[in-house]
Formats: structure tokens, sequence, C-alpha cells
């Protein structure tokens, strides 16, 4: 193996750029929501193309998505006859309202006393971004092998760029997949991320009323639409919290365990207040489904009125465990909220996506790898853990290159970085140990000439 401390060495010497860069891509509001501007979502396109040049990156350009923001791409070649590495981050980032609870301004950031940089996307996923500058940076002109960049620029919301990837699997071919998107459990103890939870949705309508009526003279007999929402919503769990869905399938995880402190920390858990569920606190959260209700259509208390409402909607979430087909899980889920009929009800579900969850070979050269450059760059061993976020263009990337690697790492931390949350937050010191691991891995596998 190359010495690690010198990619160390180039990586520390290079962290005042890199924070300097990240900082600038932090005071970018790109968030690709519906009904926000956009043109800060093209700005930081331009900047992403902007920020790969400065690494050394040629023929860097912006792609159209049908329907979509851009996603930047280039092809960078190597040696002849070396495998390709494809390294995938995203540029968009999540809405960061006041009533979040921030106490800075989120898209100007701020190193606060512990050292870290607060400000929305500082961790997801602008880090990734700054991981592959610094890596590209670290490789120089002469590259050991093909690299190839994707950078997205709606991950956070209804992504198109899938369907792109799987129209133009020539643009996206590779070895191996690098997607800095992701994190170990604690600042300083390498995590290689070896499975993910699919995520599906659907929405759910209840009716029982032609018109609202007044709930005095009518209720007591005629049944309340958010009443029967109620008792379906609550079919979903049984007394421990566990999800008890016909159909729906659980397993048991068999990496390292999930840090009780770190998750009880990074969840924000009140005090006093129990965990959901059975098993191992990892089995919970990485190989168990878990159905959450995101939101409902109905009034606010200042507008609540006197009155039996006629209709709810309401939109849930089912985290589903790898292994699992998603089309069948989502259908599970429907197929038990229209067996749910208080009062015989009217009950309407509709489909709204599926993501499909991925378990990495853990067998692949190219894993193997990237724990050995991990190992080597934090000097400590490294933690196989799971993730219950989805990652949905893994799935699509398999579908282009069914042999290649997934590469699931970055410097998003579970303890403090409170992704898409207030205060979100990444830790120089992580970033700097990941552009040393990640140009680690991309050296030793190109020497090692696995394909």
């Amino acid at each position: 193996m190359s010495d690690p401390n010198e990619f160390s060495a180039a990586a520390a010497e290079l962290m005042p750029e890199v924070i300097e860069r990240l900082e600038a891509l932090v005071r970018i509001p790109s968030v690709a929501f519906p009904g926000f501007d956009p043109e800060p979502v093209h700005a930081m396109g331009a900047a992403v193309v902007e920020l790969f040049e400065a690494a050394g990156a040629s023929g860097v350009t912006l792609l159209d998505v049908p329907d979509g923001y851009p996603c930047v791409y280039a092809d960078l070649p190597g040696p002849a006859g070396s495998p390709t590495v494809l390294l995938y981050a995203h540029y968009d980032v999540q809405p960061a309202p006041k009533s979040q609870g921030w106490t800075s301004e989120p898209f100007e950031p701020v190193t606060k006393d512990d050292g870290r940089i607060y400000g929305r996307g500082a961790a997801d996923d602008k880090s990734g971004l700054v991981i592959h500058y610094g890596t590209l940076k670290l490789l120089g002109p002469d590259r050991p092998c093909n690299l190839k960049i994707l950078v997205e620029g709606e991950e956070e919301t209804i992504s198109h760029l899938e369907a792109f990837v799987e129209a133009n699997p020539e643009l996206f071919a590779a070895d191996a997949y690098v997607i800095a998107d992701i994190g170990p459990q604690r600042v300083g103890r390498p995590g290689l991320t070896t499975a993910l939870r699919g995520d599906v949705a659907c929405t759910v309508t209840v009716r029982t009323l032609a018109n609202p009526v007044h709930s005095g003279m009518f209720g007591g007999a005629a049944p309340d639409a958010m009443t029967a929402m109620i008792r379906i919503l609550d079919s979903l769990h049984d007394e421990n919290g566990d999800t008890t869905i016909p159909g729906v399938d659980s397993g048991s995880w068999g990496g390292a365990d999930m840090d009780e402190e770190v998750y009880r920390d990074g969840s924000s858990i009140l005090p006093g207040v129990e965990f959901l569920g059975t098993g191992s606190l990892s089995d919970r959260i990485w190989m168990k489904p878990s159905v959450t209700v995101l939101g409902m259509d109905l009034p606010n208390t200042a507008e609540a009125s006197n009155v039996l409402l006629p209709e709810v909607t309401a939109k849930l979430s089912m985290r589903i465990i790898p292994g699992s087909d998603g089309d069948a899980q989502l259908e599970a889920l429907m197929s038990h909220l229209r067996s749910q009929r208080p009062w015989n009800c009217e009950v309407e579900v509709e489909k709204v996506k599926v993501g499909q969850p991925f378990a990495v070979d853990e067998s692949h050269p190219a894993i193997i790898a990237a724990n050995d450059a991990l190992a080597a760059a934090y000097g400590a061993p490294v933690e196989s853990i799971g993730s219950g976020a989805s990652i949905p263009l893994v799935a699509s990337l398999k579908k282009v290159a069914p042999e290649g690697a997934i590469v699931l790492w970055g410097a998003e931390d579970t303890a403090q970085s409170r992704i898409h949350a207030s205060e979100e937050s990444v830790d120089p010191g992580e970033i700097e140990r990941m552009i040393a691991a990640q140009t680690l891995f991309i050296v030793e596998l190109a020497a090692s000439g696995t394909k």
C-alpha cells in the first residue's frame, strides 16, 4: 500500500483552501424544492463546474436532465486499461426555515467554538463536493485511473436523475461508484456503509361526509374523517411501536452495533421518551421497516372550527429493509391501508414513489480496498454500518453496471451533523481524513487493476 501519511499530510496542507471553497458553496441557497427560487440552484450548478475546473478537471459540463435541474458531469481519462471510478455528490440542499430553530444564519457559514462549520448543506452534501475537490487536487493531472464526476441538482426533492442515468448508461458506466453523501457514527471513527433502507411513499385519503357539518348537531353518530384517519394510522404499529403490516419484510443486522449514545444524541429524543420497537437498536433502524406520517391536509389550530371534517389526506413514507423489493413492499402498505375502513368510510390510496433498498457486496475487491484505505487514513478499525436513509440513485447505477462496486462514505457523522435539521454542521477534520482516504483508495484500486 502507498504511504497513507503522504496523503494525510497533503490533505492537511490543502484544508485552508478546502474550507474556503466549502464556505463559498454554503452561501448559495440551492434549495431545489418546488416553489423556491430556481436561480440559486442554477448558480450552484455553475459554481460546482468552476469548483472542479479549479481542481484541474477539464471538460466539466452541465447536462440537461429532462424535467429537472442539470447535473454536473465530467469524464477524465486515465491510463488505457485502468479501472473507472465515478465520484458522486449532490449540490442541492434542504430548506432551512427559521422555525427549525437556527441560532445563526443557515446560509452564512460560521465556525463555532467546537471547531465545526455550521450552515445548511455544510454536511449534506457540500462536504461531499469538497471531498471530491480535494481528491482531484491530490491526484493531480497524472490520474492513475479513469475518473468520472456526477453531481446531482435535486437529490433532496423529486429527482429526475435516475431515469436520465438509465437512459444514458454509456455516460455513467464505471467499475466503482463513490457516493460521498453519508458518514460515520461519530467523528474519528471510520465507518463504511454497507446497507441502505429503501423508501416508498403513498397518500391515503379518507372520506366520510359530503361536506363539513356542525360537530354539535351531528357529532356522535356522523363519523369525522380525521377520527377515521386516526384509527387507520394506529393500525400501522403495535403496542411496542413495531411496524405491523402484513407482507412487509423484517431482518436482523450483522455488522457493527449502532452506538446508543450516538443515536440518542443525534435523534434529539427527549429525556424519558422511550425508543420504538423491539430487538437491537441496529435492527430497528437498519433492518426493520419503519412507517412515518410525513404530513396531513387538515385545518391548523388557528383556523379550526366546530365542524366534522368530510375528507382528510395523509402522506406516508415507509423505510424498507435491504434485500426487499420496493414495489412489493409499497403494494403491501397500500393494500393494508385500503383494507382499513372504520365505519365503512371511503379510503383511496395512491402511489407516490418507490426507492429501492441496497446491500453492498462486502467481498468485492473495491469494497475491500475502500475499507483498507479508511483504516489507513484514520489509523483505526472500520465499522461496517447501515443507514436508514435512502439514496435512490444507487439502484440506477447498479442497473448501468451490475458488477460495479458501490462505496458509501463521507463526512456526515450521525452524532452531530444534524442534516435536514437546524444547526447542520460538519467537522473539518472529518473532511480532511476523507480526502486522504478517498485519494488512497483510488490510487490503490488503480494499482490493483481491479475492474
